[in-house]
């Protein structure tokens, strides 16, 4: 069994002045993604934690800068975890990530349903960068071999091994899941010789995935039948456009690759979990939840024995 390079506990992190929010979920423990430099990287730091907003209550943690991708891992309890696993990829526009509300307050959540979580603090883009979501594919794809590297020690089956995006993260995880055979970085190790390709995945008001007049979709995201069952959030006042839920939908459709798609009338962008006043946009976890149990994935598979 291959382990990975340890980071450390939350405390590690907390030293260069990353840590949870206070209240939040700790996770288990933090590790880096690759065991040095990442693809064209010429340093490494897990980046720089922007100062809180004013009357942001709870306050969102927002991390800028990032050259050193660490994944904070939340394992659901072993007397408990039904073996599936979920890698979270939070948003902040691919300048910034997100880990506490579309990170650890999701991870949270999938504890509660007995699911291990594996949030993501990818690599941020530079201005100017001609594929902003190319760091956060990588380190996506990254992420999902590594997980099933280390599925014994996780405690998670390989098989059962689901992807969910928020915001910028999904547009990143929708890419990511329109190229199950492309690995956008150079392999490194045997780590890399894992499927990278998640057997699910949950879209959460997946940002800017097509063209808002027309509803076309990014060229990046050409959907086949390889597209994994996926889960679709989005609200109908999100600036980002819910066209592009709307579209991926219609393709998975038309290639007969299983699909769930809610559009809220109102809420916005970037709720996370969170409640939103005059909407009843945070009731969408316990629509995942359905979704998930509906396809076996929170509790054990049904036995086929005709016992």
């Amino acid at each position: 069994m291959r382990t990975p390079i340890i980071l450390g506990l939350v405390a590690g992190l907390a030293a260069t002045g990353i840590s949870p929010t206070a209240g939040a979920l700790e996770p288990t423990k933090t590790i880096d993604l690759w065991p040095d430099m990442a693809p064209g990287e010429t340093e490494r730091s897990p980046g720089k934690v922007l100062p809180k907003r004013p009357g942001e209550h709870p306050a969102v943690t927002r991390v800028e800068e990032i050259t050193r991708p660490t994944m904070d891992i939340f394992k659901a309890p072993a007397e408990k975890s039904n073996g599936t696993a979920v890698v979270i990829l939070p948003g902040g526009g691919f300048g910034k990530v997100v880990p506490d509300k579309e990170g650890s307050e999701a991870a949270e959540w999938l504890n509660r349903l007995r699911v291990t979580a594996f949030v993501v603090r990818y690599r941020t883009a530079k201005r100017g960068d001609a594929a902003p979501w190319l760091k956060a594919v990588q380190d996506g794809q990254r992420a999902l071999s590594l997980v099933r590297s280390e599925a014994e020690t996780f405690g998670v089956d390989p098989e059962r091994v689901g992807l969910l995006g928020f915001s910028a993260g999904g547009q990143a995880a929708a890419i990511l899941m329109a190229h199950p055979d492309k690995r956008f970085a150079r392999a490194v190790d045997a780590v890399d010789e894992e499927p990278f390709a998640p057997d699910f995945g949950l879209l959460v008001y997946p940002w800017r995935v097509a063209d808002p007049e027309t509803g076309q979709l990014k060229s990046e995201i050409a959907i086949d039948k390889r597209f994994p069952p996926t889960f679709l959030v989005h609200t109908h006042d999100d600036a980002s456009t819910s066209l592009g839920s709307v579209g991926i939908y219609a393709a998975l459709k038309r290639q007969g690759v299983p699909a769930e798609l809610h559009i809220y009338q109102n809420g916005g962008h970037g709720y996370g979990l969170r409640p939103v006043e005059g909407s009843e946009v945070h009731t969408w976890p316990d629509r995942a939840t359905s979704w998930l149990r509906v396809r076996g994935l929170i509790e054990p598979p049904a036995s086929s024995s005709s016992e």
